[in-house]
């Protein structure tokens, strides 16, 4: 393995360098003790390290664009069918390899981003029809070739699924053998050192009085305590640590499996509903109760979770000065909810963004108005409705605008039975009469006005055709007009009664003006699991680049002199300067249980035994 940091290294400027045994405290190049390799040497080519420097990572090797692999092919029919299948076999063997490399789970990864991307511009059929149908007839080229495409159901597609597959394939074929080969390295033991330490990256050498079996001691207990998994292999103790790395790895993997499952899984078992409630009324959690539904593909009407709730208020006040006048402060609805048939009633507020948990639902706090109580009488007097109505805000100060229906129950003057239909506006806060302004000043019920149209005749609900139940269809409707011959139209505060032409009746604004708030029901199995595995693959992701693999053996041996050379030696997965300050940080801790040997003839005599001695450095650092 090649060093870039060679030009920082100088194995002869100071005793006790890398590589030498020289005597501590002298200016002279010491003496080497047996033929250790020069620094040059190790500049080449990476050297075969054998068992020391494999299983370093569980990463495939990479495989080239193969040639063939039958070899020769013998002759006759046999040799043709005994050589096309090891060509099969072969093919088969480098696309799995190919399949289940990194490489491609990345291409595979990014190719499933690009094809959300028309799941979310485009309208989906599993969401909104109408939007689709729409999209179709105003776009008459591109309608039918995205519906060729599959553009309109991107998740169900063909090829968004095969991408998918292919990918759960990729991941799942990579996991899978990478765990087994982990779980063999953890079960087994750092690899023994190898011949010549001198040819590793990181490398530290000295000579010392303690024995090699007291060497091998005190580097066990030094490696200990650094967390390194280590043992004695003949000669030297070897030691290995980082494997939070590989692991890291794989947890990453795991992660985008488990969050693909959850994904897919959330998109096909998920439901949405909208339900708009008036102060006073409640909800049942089944399909017939919703305003509008939307759901995944295999969603049925059991997975439903069990629950009914009832708003007792709602409560909202805003600021009323300053540049934010206006803005809610208080938004929240108070309400009752009990879980399955019998359930016990218990109380709760929904907030904005504060949702109610009911098991795997979710009910939102999504939107508010207010909902007129009006009172419709006939010619005769006899009360035909009866009810608030809610009615849609059109902006921010909840001018809100709507349909009063009255389907049943009224007859005209002459006694005919018809149907009758307000077009209504309310406004919250009026600006006054002669302000020319219909539209509310303010979001709170300060001075309430409510604006009515009536008309009579066939509402058109007995078609069979779906309505608006917030729009009037006038096609078959008259408007009242009155003794002018003008339309008829009035503005009513609460308490005011507007008489409708020729002894056909009344509508009366009532004094109570109810809110209703609209809640939004959402249930999202797999998003726990979603989250589950986003927070595995950041720490996973986050193991794998910032810890290395690396291992360190120390080798104590006897030379001729009788002293003991040991020598220090480390191994990385990828270069970094981080490795040899290690192993000197090592070489420090076990040179303080194992300290150089003083054999310079012209030392002190006075010197005290405890005095320092040079550590050894660590080659492949950088000078400081």
């Amino acid at each position: 393995m090649s060093d870039t940091r060679s030009a920082d290294v100088h194995s002869d400027e100071t005793p006790g360098t890398p590589g030498t045994t020289g005597t501590p405290g002298t200016s002279e190049t010491p003496e080497t003790t047996g033929t250790p390799e020069p620094p040059e040497a190790r500049l080449g080519a990476e050297p075969d390290l054998g068992e020391a420097g494999s299983q370093l990572s569980t990463a495939p090797a990479e495989t080239a664009v193969p040639g063939s692999f039958g070899g020769t092919r013998a002759p006759g029919a046999k040799g043709w069918i005994t050589w096309t299948a090891r060509e099969t076999l072969g093919w088969a063997r480098w696309f799995w390899r190919q399949l289940t490399s990194m490489r491609v789970a990345l291409i595979l990864l990014f190719l499933l981003s690009l094809g959300a991307i028309p799941g979310s511009l485009i309208p989906q059929s599993g969401t909104d029809v109408m939007k689709v149908a729409d999209f179709k007839n105003r776009h008459t080229v591109l309608g039918p070739l995205y519906d060729k495409l599959g553009l309109f159901h991107v998740y169900s597609s063909v090829w968004f699924s095969a991408i998918y597959i292919l990918l759960f394939v990729s991941l799942i074929g990579c996991i899978v053998p990478r765990t087994w080969q982990f779980t063999g390295q953890l079960r087994g033991r750092p690899p023994a050192a190898p011949k010549r330490l001198t040819r590793l990256p990181a490398y530290a050498a000295w000579r010392t009085d303690a024995d090699p079996e007291q060497v091998r001691e005190a580097a066990l207990k030094v490696l200990g305590q650094r967390r390194f998994r280590a043992h004695v292999a003949g000669d030297a103790v070897a030691a290995e640590k980082g494997y939070l790395r590989e692991f890291g790895n794989l947890a990453f993997h795991v992660a985008l499996i488990v969050l693909l499952v959850a994904f897919a899984w959330g998109q096909l078992y998920k439901s949405e509903g909208n339900k708009l409630i008036v102060e006073g009324g409640g909800f049942s959690n089944t399909l017939t109760q919703y305003d509008d539904f939307k759901s995944g593909n295999l969603f049925t009407s059991d997975d439903l979770v069990p629950f009914s709730f009832n708003l007792k208020n709602f409560t909202g006040t805003y600021e009323r000065s300053g540049p934010n006048k206006g803005t809610p402060r208080t938004y929240q609805a108070a309400i009752t909810y009990s879980m399955g048939a019998y359930g016990k009633e218990k109380k709760s507020t929904i907030k904005v963004n504060e949702p109610l948990h009911i098991d795997d639902a979710k009910v939102y706090l999504v939107s508010h108005g207010y909902a007129p109580v009006v009172t419709v009488r006939d010619g005769k007097g006899h009360v035909v409705f009866h009810d608030a109505v809610p009615l849609l805000p059109i902006d921010g100060n909840v001018t809100s605008q709507g349909a009063i229906k009255v389907l049943d129950g009224y007859r005209n003057a002459q006694g005919q039975q018809e149907q009758l239909g307000f077009h209504a506006i309310l406004v919250p806060t009026f600006a006054g009469a002669g302000k020319g302004t219909m539209f509310s000043q303010f979001p709170a019920l300060d001075n309430p006005v409510l604006a009515l149209n009536a008309y009579h005749g066939d509402l058109g609900v007995n078609a069979g055709i779906p309505q608006n139940v917030y729009q009037l269809d006038t096609k078959n409707l008259k408007q009242f007009k009155d003794a002018k011959g003008d339309i008829l139209k009035a503005r009513l505060v609460p308490g005011q009664t507007m008489q409708l032409p020729g002894g056909n009746g009344s509508i009366t604004f009532e004094k109570d003006i109810k809110e209703w708030a609209g809640f939004q029901v959402v249930q999202e199995p797999g998003s726990g699991w979603a989250l589950g595995g986003a927070l595995a693959a950041i720490f996973g992701l986050a193991a794998s680049l910032f810890i290395q693999r690396r291992r360190v053996w120390v080798r104590a041996t006897t030379g001729a002199d009788g002293a003991t050379l040991v020598e220090m030696a480390g191994l990385g997965r990828s270069e970094s300067p981080k490795l040899p300050e290690e192993l000197g940080d090592l070489a420090a801790l076990v040179h303080d249980r194992a300290p150089t040997k003083n054999d310079d003839p012209d030392a002190d005599p006075d010197q005290e035994p405890d005095a320092a001695t040079p550590v050894p450095a660590a080659e492949g650092a950088r000078n400081k």
